[in-house]
């Protein structure tokens, strides 16, 4: 069969049965079998088909998942959980709106400084989007904030947890397509805290062309002392563990994995100096952290034997030599590549986006000379994108489950629209300029 019928009909039998209702996991196992039976299992009866089938997509999906590069995942997936569950975020945000005092749209940005903080704890978009929505937009509305003002900053807050570390996001992105985890990690700090600020001077903005999208209240300013408590007690300690985990991977004194146990311990000494450490906690918290983790290596059980099925049919090797067979310049491929994640994050989760283009696109960004951990940013930008995209973006019905009664969707996608615009010219500016995304890699761990 020629590679791009091969190509055809393993990405269409699991694009068919995602449509039916097959989840994504089920659907690339059940092609990865039939596949490993065509490819891997010889000519005899079909019995013994499927047994050598079943035994090499075994043996290649046990590799992958017995992967050291593995554990940050589950950890940092803790890590966020305890944070949430332990009371830590709420305290986070109450410090911070105390120290904002009188900023006008002040809501807009406690949401994204406080929700920068957690997103890089949480490691979770969906998470720290649901928390934002229901702790926030409830009250920024009843100060007669704009949705643009207070739905906007929360939607794209909740895509920086793709980007500032500890991100299982990232992890699981590195280990699939077979990257530097530490690298990739650090690479994201810069994209994430330029993102953060492109939102504040974007709120900012707003309030100085529309003042009445954030009314001004009345607002009792804390004497400097107790801000200083404040911050102290409930704003650093918690920062300070996002700190020490990036700064234990760039000096090269710990790996992502030791980093991430760090980061768990110091949550877990954060919750008992805070009296918020219960059994409740602990028991929610490793549920959450374990149904994600669950899905995770079940995405790279499927993506281990997908890749070497399509290796080995020569599907991965047509489709390059057919793509770079063209007069086509990187950047023109970079942007059909990102325009398929975008089109992709209407209708898939990331972990299903990264299953399905990791094995493609990455062997076609090498062909191309691309950067790899430069193009993994970009990669990490276009899914969180993608997660705001109307009409189906992820993100937008996470925010419609949490938002005030009578908040409509179309309300949501408009709110969202600005924030989409500050990601889309931070993935230009790395482009233009790939210092961005690759300087402080290449200064940190010779």
């Amino acid at each position: 069969m020629e590679w791009y019928w091969t190509l055809t009909v393993l990405l269409g039998s699991i694009l068919v049965m995602m449509a039916i209702g097959f989840p994504v996991g089920i659907a690339f196992l059940a092609v990865n079998i039939v596949a490993a039976m065509i490819y891997f299992g010889g000519n005899g009866p079909i019995l013994t088909q499927l047994e050598l089938g079943i035994g090499t997509l075994a043996d290649n999906a046990f590799g992958s998942m017995a992967n050291f590069a593995l554990v940050p995942i589950p950890m940092f997936l803790l890590m966020g959980e305890l944070f949430f569950h332990t009371g830590l975020a709420n305290r986070m945000f109450s410090g911070v709106e105390r120290l904002m005092g009188r900023v006008p749209a002040r809501l807009s940005y406690v949401t994204v400084a406080g929700g920068t903080a957690f997103a890089t704890l949480s490691g979770s978009s969906m998470g720290s989007t649901a928390l934002l929505g229901t702790l926030m937009v409830p009250e920024m509305s009843r100060r007669g904030y704009k949705n643009v003002l207070s739905i906007g900053p929360i939607l794209g807050t909740g895509g920086i947890a793709m980007l500032i570390p500890p991100s299982a996001l990232a992890v699981l992105l590195g280990t699939l397509a077979e990257l530097d985890i530490g690298a990739l990690l650090i690479a994201g700090v810069v994209p994430g805290l330029l993102l953060a600020a492109m939102y504040a001077v974007l709120i900012y903005g707003i309030t100085r062309l529309d003042p009445d999208a954030a009314p001004a209240y009345p607002v009792d300013i804390a004497p400097w002392t107790e801000r200083a408590i404040i911050l102290l007690r409930d704003v650093l300690p918690m920062v300070s563990v996002v700190i020490a985990v990036i700064l234990l991977i760039m000096v090269g004194w710990a790996t992502p994995s030791e980093a991430a146990a760090f980061g768990c311990l110091g949550v877990l000494v954060l919750a008992i100096a805070f009296r918020s450490l219960t059994l409740t906690a602990i028991w929610k918290s490793l549920e959450g952290a374990t149904r994600v983790t669950v899905v995770a290596l079940l995405i790279i059980f499927g993506s281990a034997t997908f890749s070497k099925t399509l290796a080995f049919s020569g599907g991965s090797a047509g489709l390059i030599t057919w793509v770079t067979g063209f007069d086509i310049s990187p950047m023109v491929m970079l942007g059909v590549m990102f325009l398929i994640l975008l089109l992709l994050g209407m209708f898939m989760d990331q972990l299903s986006m990264m299953l399905l283009t990791v094995p493609i696109f990455f062997p076609l960004a090498q062909s191309f000379g691309f950067d790899m951990i430069w193009f993994a940013v970009i990669v990490l930008l276009a899914m969180e994108i993608s997660f705001t995209t109307p009409p189906f973006g992820l993100l937008l019905f996470v925010m419609q489950g949490v938002a005030p009664p009578g908040t409509k969707f179309t309300d949501i996608c408009l709110a969202a629209l600005p924030f989409m615009g500050c990601a889309m010219l931070l993935v230009l500016l790395i482009v233009v300029f790939p210092e961005i995304a690759t300087w402080l890699p290449s200064v940190s761990r010779p």
